[in-house]
């Protein structure tokens, strides 16, 4: 067995990988960052105040074997900078080179930085992507009661980061350029609901609300956003929550094959036989997922490969829900999946409780359920999914059950 396995990315898929083969194999994890390895879907509930930095840590990487090269190295705050596949050697910033006999990209992904007016020399003070622990640290350093904040997109990310921004007592405005909140996951009577409970909050929202650019001061601090139509947001705080992008360029520049993230196959192999992709930046099937499951199924699945439990594991794909839970007073919680938009044909199923602020709706197509959207009491979430996951007929009962506290199960 190959055992000098070093892995590029200490994020969730990347962690954990290296968490399941330190028993067997020399592991060293590579991390730009200089925490610990943490759980960055908790990020929105460090920024809320809810939780330390401490709480959201994932579990340590254990100590390796005997006789496989010394216990497993965690090298925090170092970047890797080259892949000489020749030599089979991870080049880094810091000067230093490591070998391995295989290799695993857990990269992650990038905030996409949209081009704006202001921008040019660099994000101005005050401003910055919600991505890592140090961007929600730096976030939380600015906030006080009364300050103002625009938080930039209206996707998931976006609306975590108004929630939590409101919650620290921010005076929040929510910019997004889309017609609804959430809406590559929510449809709109959804989005509409996400809305009021932002608005609840004190989070002024705009949609269909054009970004041009950001001003700001002597001091190069940031003083307000620019619209498209000329009208400009006062800010102290901007976050730029415009999605992500997967982490490419040293595998790019290794040579192996890259379209929209690096491109895998079921063993979860790159183009060469020796180097391996997982998580955000691991492109299966013509799919990027972007998505905490997906990268744990991929870091099982290649554990079991690469450490001798099962050398015939192979991935193939993941279906799973999105889910997004605004925690603290008034908490709501969210979970969509598959095709929330019908087909003609389709059956779909629709509740909607306005004055508790409850949604559920779901997508039938034949005897399958191919897609939800459910707000509020979650109860049925479940039953719903574990069905969608595993493409399972529907039992034989009124489509209505499907949003009956048991799914219909």
């Amino acid at each position: 067995m190959d055992t000098r396995t070093v892995v590029i990315g200490a994020g969730m898929a990347g962690a954990r990988l290296a968490r399941l083969l330190a028993p067997v194999c020399d592991i060293t994890l590579l991390g730009d960052e200089p925490h610990a390895p943490y759980n960055r879907v908790l990020l929105a509930d460090v920024l809320a105040g809810r939780y330390t930095p401490d709480v959201i840590a994932l579990p340590p990487v254990p100590g390796g074997p005997p006789g496989a090269g010394g216990p497993a190295a965690v090298r925090r705050g170092v970047r890797a900078v080259r892949v000489d596949r020749e030599e089979r050697t991870v080049h880094c910033a810091d000067g230093s080179a490591v070998a391995y006999d295989r290799l695993v990209l857990a990269t992650g992904s990038n905030p996409v930085l949209p081009p704006l007016r202001g921008t040019s020399d660099g994000l101005p003070e005050g401003v910055h992507p919600f991505r890592t622990l140090d961007d929600c640290l730096a976030l939380a350093a600015l906030v006080r009661t009364g300050t103002r904040a625009v938080v930039i997109g209206g996707g998931l990310l976006g609306v975590s980061a108004a929630r939590a921004l409101a919650e620290r007592g921010a005076d929040v405005v929510l910019a997004h350029h889309g017609p609804t909140l959430m809406d590559r996951h929510l449809d709109p009577a959804a989005g509409a609901l996400v809305r009021a409970h932002l608005e609840g909050l004190g989070v002024e929202v705009h949609t269909e609300c054009h970004v041009r650019g950001l001003r700001s001061g002597a001091r190069q601090a940031v003083t307000g956003v620019e619209l498209a139509d000329g009208f400009v947001l006062d800010a102290e705080c901007v976050v730029l929550a415009c999605g992500v992008r997967p982490r490419t360029a040293l595998a790019t520049e290794a040579g192996l094959e890259v379209r929209q993230g690096i491109v895998v196959d079921d063993e979860l192999r790159t183009s060469d036989p020796h180097i391996h992709a997982l998580g955000d930046c691991a492109e299966h099937a013509g799919t990027v997922y972007g998505l905490a499951t997906a990268a744990v199924e991929q870091a099982d699945v290649l554990a079991a490969r690469l450490g001798g439990g099962d050398p015939a594991a192979a991935y193939t794909g993941t279906r799973a829900l999105t889910r997004l839970t605004l925690g603290g007073a008034g908490s709501l919680d969210v979970a969509a999946f598959g095709e929330p938009a019908p087909r003609p044909g389709d059956d779909v199923v629709q509740l909607a409780d306005a004055t508790r602020g409850a949604y559920r709706k779901v997508v039938v197509r034949g005897d399958r359920l191919v897609g939800g959207v459910l707000l509020g009491d979650l109860a049925t979430v479940g039953a719903l999914a574990r069905a969608w996951e595993g493409d399972d007929p529907l039992p034989d009962a009124p489509l209505l059950h499907l949003l009956t506290t048991d799914g219909g199960f």
